[in-house]
C-alpha cells in the first residue's frame, strides 16, 4: 500500500518572514500624514499629503509602494505601526539578533515553532532560507538555504538509484521510512517544478522583476504550488540603512519591495489564504531627519502582514494624540514602541496553529497578540 505523505494531502499552511535589513524608516514607508510634527521634524524628507495614497484619515502609503495599495484595499495587507522590539541598542547587530532570536533567548523564533508544530510529514523542504545561508531566525530545526531550483536536485538521470532508496525507505518503515519517503517525494517535486511540468501558474503574468527579490519570492511560490512540503521560508531585501540620501536610496528600495510582494500574491491566487507573510525589520528610524538629508536609528517602525486570513485594510497604532512632538519621544528623539512586534508574529502563528502558545515560540517576552 502507498504511503501517503503530508504533501500529497494538499496545501500546508506557509509562513514566509520578510527581512528588510538595514532598518527601514517606518515613518517613510507609511507616512502620518494627518500629524503636523512629522512635517515639521522632517522639512526635506516628508512626504507630501496629496502625494502619499491614502490608508486611512491619519496614515497614507508612500507612492513608491503603490503596488500595495490595491493588496491593502482588497483587505488582505495590514500595517503595524510604532511596532519594535525591547531591544534599545540601536546596533544593527544586536537588534537583529533581537528580531532573529525571538528575544534573549538561543534559536530562532520560526525554529520554536517549527519544532513545537512538528509532524511525519515534515522533510529536507519544510524550512527554505532564499540565499546563500540560513537565517538565523530558523535556528533549531533543520533548513536549508537555496537560491535556485538547481541546488536542490537528485540524479534525474539514474532512475535506478532511486528506486533502490525507495524501496529500503520502505523496508525501513516507521519515523525513519516516513522522512525517507517524505524526502523523495520532495525531491520529486522539486524535479517536476525545475523541469517545468507538473505544476500550473501564471508565473508569466504574475509581474515579478528581474531583481533578486523578486526571483526568490517567485521561487517560493514555485516551491508552495509544488506542494513540496514548505511549512516556512525567509527572505531578506537589505540596504535601508538611510544615514544619507534617504530619498534617493528608498526610491531604488520601495518598488522592488512592493512589485515582489504583488507579483507572489498574484502568482498564488488564491493559494494565498494558506500563506502568511510578515515584513519585519530590526529597528525603525530617527523622527527628525539629519544634516545629510536621511534619517539615523530610532526605536519604533512597522511592519506588514499579507495574506493568511489577515484582517487587512488597517493600520493599527497607538499614535499620541497631540502628534509627535518632543515630548513623547525617548531617547535621542525616536517614536517609542508601543506594538510589540513579537505580539504581531504570534498572532500571525496562530492563524497556523492556534494551539501554539506566544510564551512557547518567544519565551521570556510578555505574551499578547494583535488583532490583524
Amino acid at each position: 500500500m502507498k504511503t501517503i505523505i503530508a504533501e500529497e494531502r494538499g496545501p500546508r499552511p506557509v509562513l514566509v518572514n520578510v527581512f528588510l535589513r538595514g532598518g527601514a524608516d517606518g515613518l517613510h514607508l507609511v507616512p502620518p500624514v494627518g500629524d503636523d510634527a512629522y512635517y515639521r521634524a522632517r522639512p526635506g524628507l516628508a512626504v507630501k499629503a496629496g502625494e502619499a495614497l491614502r490608508l486611512t484619515d491619519f496614515f497614507g502609503l508612500h507612492p513608491d509602494l503603490g503596488p500595495l495599495h490595491g493588496i491593502y484595499q482588497a483587505g488582505e495587507l495590514a500595517v503595524a505601526h510604532q511596532c519594535g522590539t525591547a531591544d534599545e541598542t540601536r546596533s544593527h547587530f544586536s537588534a537583529e539578533d533581537y528580531v532573529n532570536h525571538g528575544g534573549l533567548e538561543g534559536g530562532g523564533w520560526i525554529g520554536r515553532f517549527l519544532h513545537r508544530t512538528r509532524d511525519a510529514g515534515d522533510g529536507p523542504l519544510t524550512a527554505v532560507s532564499i540565499g546563500a545561508g540560513v537565517s538565523d531566525a530558523l535556528r533549531g530545526v533543520a533548513a536549508v538555504a537555496m537560491r535556485s531550483l538547481e541546488e536542490f536536485t537528485i540524479p534525474d538521470r539514474d532512475a535506478a538509484l532511486r528506486g533502490q532508496l525507495g524501496a529500503m525507505y520502505a523496508r525501513a518503515g516507521g519515523v525513519l521510512g516516513a522522512a525517507g519517503a517524505s524526502t523523495l517525494r520532495a525531491l520529486e517535486r522539486i524535479e517536476e517544478v525545475r523541469k517545468g511540468g507538473g505544476v500550473s501558474g501564471g508565473v508569466a503574468e504574475a509581474g515579478y522583476g528581474d531583481d533578486g527579490f523578486s526571483g526568490g519570492l517567485r521561487l517560493l511560490a514555485r516551491l508552495i504550488r509544488a506542494r513540496a512540503g514548505l511549512r516556512a521560508a525567509t527572505i531578506e531585501l537589505g540596504g535601508w540603512d538611510s544615514h544619507f540620501a534617504q530619498t534617493t536610496l528608498t526610491s531604488g528600495l520601495m518598488p522592488v519591495l512592493a512589485r515582489g510582494l504583488a507579483a507572489f500574491r498574484k502568482d498564488l491566487g488564491g493559494l494565498m489564504g494558506e500563506v502568511h507573510v510578515v515584513v519585519t525589520t530590526e529597528f525603525g528610524r530617527r523622527v527628525a531627519e539629519n544634516v545629510s538629508a536621511g534619517t539615523d536609528h530610532g526605536r519604533a517602525g512597522v511592519c506588514f502582514a499579507m495574506g493568511g486570513g489577515v484582517r487587512g485594510g488597517r493600520v493599527l497604532s497607538d499614535w499620541p494624540k497631540g502628534g509627535i512632538g518632543a515630548d513623547i519621544l525617548e531617547g535621542p528623539g525616536d517614536l517609542p514602541v508601543r506594538l510589540p512586534l513579537h505580539h504581531g508574529l504570534t498572532s500571525v502563528l496562530k492563524r497556523i496553529r492556534p494551539e501554539v502558545s506566544g510564551e512557547a515560540v518567544f519565551p521570556g517576552l510578555e505574551a499578547g497578540e494583535l488583532d490583524w
